[in-house]
């Protein structure tokens, strides 16, 4: 794709303050059986999950395809908080809570009791402390609970999730930061968010979730796991997703096209944002790693044209047999 136009990145060095996340869905598991029902049912090990650490967990169907996508947080052994899309959240709780039987869970959707609020710039880094830069921890913090993510383009990053009514402290106490800051950076740092246009629609390979963390292949079965586990060590897997930008709006379940085969898609958009400062957009687009080279198009075959971006990590050479 080096015949296309680089984009100018936005300098994320003035970004400060605090932003609520509305599309950021909770559930919450409680119980005791919650551990081995949830290890039984993601990709994560759920089991061990340790109460500093949040972990990434994919929601498979059988065919191995991502119905969501999740962060989880182990507040107690038998406590879990799942942070997902609330795009996905009511068929995604309907659906776990079908397996639950007479385990010992109980699975709620915390809507108006828990939210979140993201952190980025100074105030993540003051929150964060001296924490070491890219890592992915948890920490009690004032009423609730704080996760540094993994920091992108240079900007220092944190979500807080916690009771609703302590949201409003974190908000007022911070400067304000634009929700499409937020969903930019969230985009750039290439970790996908499957919303409800992309449910059923990726391997977690085909969207570089494993290279994030979010399938551990030491555990044991799961919806889909044979097909997960088949496509990482028969060098079956042909799809990877990348950071790409374009010179109009880009929306999550958008069709990419390649010019040397434009009579079907090559690609499917996982998730978008706009660019703040700019007239651009950026998505993480999920695509045929033989059209990588090729002139991509959004939305049909005459569509905007795709730049490619960076992204924050690499993606593992292709197996030669593909």
């Amino acid at each position: 794709m080096s015949h296309m136009q680089s984009i100018q990145i936005p300098d994320t060095k003035p970004w400060n303050g605090a932003v609520a996340l509305p599309d950021l869905g909770i559930i919450t598991a409680q119980g005791a059986d919650t551990a081995t029902f949830l290890h039984g049912q993601f990709s994560q090990d759920m089991a061990n999950q340790p109460a500093e650490q949040a972990r990434l967990a994919a929601y498979c169907s059988p065919k191995g395809r991502m119905l969501a996508s999740f962060q989880s947080l182990r507040l107690a052994p038998d406590t879990y908080w799942l942070l997902t899309d609330l795009s996905v959240l009511p068929a995604t709780l309907k659906r776990l809570s079908m397996f639950v039987l007479r385990s010992k869970v109980k699975l709620q959707d915390a809507a108006g009791s828990l939210c979140a609020v993201g952190l980025a710039g100074a105030s993540a880094e003051a929150q964060a402390g001296q924490r070491a830069p890219g890592s992915v921890w948890l920490h009690e913090a004032t009423a609730g609970w704080l996760i540094r993510l993994p920091d992108v383009v240079g900007a220092v990053r944190c979500l807080w999730v916690g009771p609703a009514d302590q949201a409003a402290s974190w908000l007022t106490d911070q400067p304000a930061l634009s929700l499409d800051q937020w969903n930019w950076l969230q985009v750039a740092s290439g970790v996908p968010n499957i919303q409800a246009a992309g449910v059923d629609q990726f391997v977690p390979q085909m969207v570089n979730y494993e290279l994030v963390g979010g399938v551990n292949f030491s555990k044991g079965c799961y919806p889909g796991q044979e097909i997960v586990a088949r496509s990482q060590y028969r060098g079956t897997l042909k799809r990877r997703a990348f950071v790409m930008h374009a010179a109009a709006p880009l929306t999550a379940g958008q069709e990419v096209f390649s010019e040397a085969d434009p009579g079907q898609p090559a690609g499917m958009v996982v998730n978008a944002a706009p660019m703040p400062g700019s007239n651009h957009w950026s998505a993480l687009v999920e695509l045929k790693l033989n059209a990588l080279d090729t002139a991509l198009h959004a939305g049909a075959a005459n569509g905007a044209l795709l730049s490619l971006g960076q992204l924050p990590y690499a993606i593992p050479a292709s197996d030669p047999g593909e």
